[in-house]
């Protein structure tokens, strides 16, 4: 259990629906995460995936404190940050830090880069004393790849790329052993993209470091990913190992987003089983009852609106799946 740095447990977070002007009164909610339940390891890479409005980026605030849970336990290095408040919980935040999607809104546009970086210092002042922050910085900057005679330009004499590579530098400050990134390299260029990816793998065979990556991305997910979580509509349906994931998907949610991968072999183009899901996501508001993916599912039966399949290990299956009809299908093969 000690190498455990981080573990959802049920994890749950509703916003709620409201109706009226005066007197407003809650109708319902939105359950953007619905009981997740994940855990990841020292100097691991666990990815996240999923379409939009799976509630990726719900859990990534959660995980952060940006948002509170409704209910569930979130334990950092084995302090439970669901039940702490105060300057507990303000120690805890130290411990896991946040690399967001944009690196354009992300900066603040009237700091300069050593105030941007050096930010955290101002909110921990007891990490690091005044006098040595500027010489931290520019350590900082050098690590990321950056110039450090750079420290007083501001973000917009910078590229995209160096942008995330500043706002890499900023999630580092306070020697994070967990680092979330919410889809890092989303808004950058195919070319720019792989660089921050080796980047952050190069960070993290030097620093120890844990991560949480969160992309739509599927290939970038298999590149970096030593384990990928599938969400779909606030639950995860499955979970496994790359090889596990990528080579013997169970779920037919999972089937169907690797179906949609972009092939870049002209030659294997043509030897694709693409999935088309019909009908359209349902709401989180109302998810349907039993299994969540069922409405788009070509599996499904009588059991599946009736009862919800736990994520569990099944016969068909080694590694978790949330489905009634687990199975291994092959989403590319040869057509005869």
């Amino acid at each position: 259990m000690s190498d455990i740095v981080l573990e959802a447990r049920d994890l749950v977070k509703h916003f709620p629906l409201t109706q009226g002007i005066l007197f407003k009164r809650q109708i319902g909610a939105v359950r953007a995460v619905d009981g997740i339940n994940l855990q990841l390891r020292r100097g691991e890479t666990l990815g996240i995936v999923g379409e939009s409005g799976c509630g990726k980026s719900t859990l990534a605030r959660m995980l952060v404190g940006l948002e509170t849970p409704t209910s569930g336990d979130l334990f950092v290095q084995g302090r439970n940050m669901a039940k702490v408040s105060g300057s507990e919980r303000r120690r805890g935040r130290r411990n896991i830090q946040l690399v967001m999607q944009d690196p354009y809104t992300s900066l603040n546009p009237r700091m300069t880069v050593g105030d941007i970086v050096g930010e955290p210092f101002e909110v921990h002042p007891e990490v690091l004393a005044k006098p040595q922050r500027r010489a931290r910085v520019q350590e900082l900057l050098d690590l990321v790849g950056l110039n450090p005679d750079h420290i007083n330009r501001y973000p917009h004499q910078f590229s995209g790329g160096q942008r995330q590579r500043i706002g890499i530098a900023r999630a580092l400050a306070l020697n994070p052993e967990i680092i979330l990134c919410d889809e890092p390299v989303s808004a950058l260029d195919v070319s720019i993209q792989a660089q921050v990816i080796n980047l952050l793998e190069k960070l993290q065979d030097e620093l120890g470091l844990s991560y949480i990556f969160i992309a739509h991305d599927l290939s970038v997910v298999r590149h970096i990913a030593d384990r990928v979580a599938v969400m779909y509509l606030g639950r995860v349906v499955e979970i496994g190992t790359e090889d596990q994931i990528y080579e013997n998907p169970t779920h037919p949610y999972t089937q169907a987003l690797l179906s949609a991968v972009p092939v870049p072999d002209p030659k294997l183009r043509g030897m694709r089983d693409q999935i088309v899901l019909t009908g359209d996501v349902p709401s989180p508001a109302n998810p349907p009852s039993g299994c969540r993916f069922r409405t788009r599912c070509w599996k499904a039966q009588e059991i599946c609106a009736q009862q919800e399949p736990a994520l569990a290990v099944r016969e068909s299956s080694a590694h978790p799946s949330a489905c009634h009809f687990a199975e291994v299908r092959d989403v590319v093969h040869a057509q005869r």
